[in-house]
Formats: C-alpha cells, sequence, structure tokens
C-alpha cells in the first residue's frame, strides 16, 4: 500500500526526524551506497548475473541496517511501518527523492551544523 500524498508525507517532518550528528553522517554515506546498490542491481538482471545481483542486495542491506541504527539515535523517530508494502514504498522514496531533497535544499548541512558533536 502506498501512503497518500507519500512524497508530501515524509517531506513534512523530514528534517525533524533527521537532526542526529552521527545519523546525518550516516545517511549521506548509506543513501548513496543503496543507490549504487540499486543500479547494480537492476544491471545485474539485465546482464544475468546472479553474483552481482546477490553482491548489490548484500550492499542494500548494509544500507538498510546502517539508516536504522542512525535513526534509532534520533529524538524523534520515524512514524511505524504498516506493512511490507509501506516499508518499501517510504524506504525506495526516501533513497531516491526525499534524501536527496534534503541535501540539495541545504537542509542536511544546516541540520548537521547545529547538531553536536558526539563525545
Amino acid at each position: 500500500m502506498i501512503r497518500p500524498n507519500l512524497l508530501a508525507w515524509q517531506w513534512s517532518d523530514y528534517g525533524a526526524k533527521h537532526r542526529d550528528r552521527e545519523n546525518l553522517l550516516i545517511h549521506i554515506v548509506a543513501v548513496p551506497l543503496f543507490q549504487l546498490a540499486t543500479l547494480g542491481l537492476v544491471g545485474a538482471a539485465l546482464g544475468r548475473s546472479w553474483a552481482v545481483a546477490l553482491i548489490a542486495v548484500g550492499l542494500m542491506v548494509v544500507a538498510l541496517v546502517l539508516q536504522g541504527r542512525g535513526h534509532r539515535r534520533e529524538a524523534e523517530v520515524p512514524a511505524s511501518f504498516d506493512g511490507a508494502g509501506d516499508f518499501v514504498t517510504r524506504f525506495v522514496a526516501e533513497q531516491w527523492i526525499t534524501f536527496p531533497r534534503f541535501v540539495l535544499s541545504g537542509a542536511w548541512r544546516a541540520n548537521l551544523e547545529r547538531a553536536r558533536p558526539s563525545r
């Protein structure tokens, strides 16, 4: 199931849920990792390479796990998922649209500058 107005809903409080310095640093690495792994998976499917596909899926899982750990550091955590469809659509939208928008808008940098350094 896709949430109604998913992108607007996700964007509405995205900055509030991405304020922890380590989470921001995790995301700036993990999101591009997920994107590259996604492209690798598509390439593996087109080239029928099971080995590349397995590596790509493994990297996607690493990116997912890293971001999950980062989100646990946040004072304000994301809303719970309403099932597998909600998880997939929200996660893919975040990786390909919402987080890049967050970076390109300058909000990622602003939140990083406001975040207290870790001890």
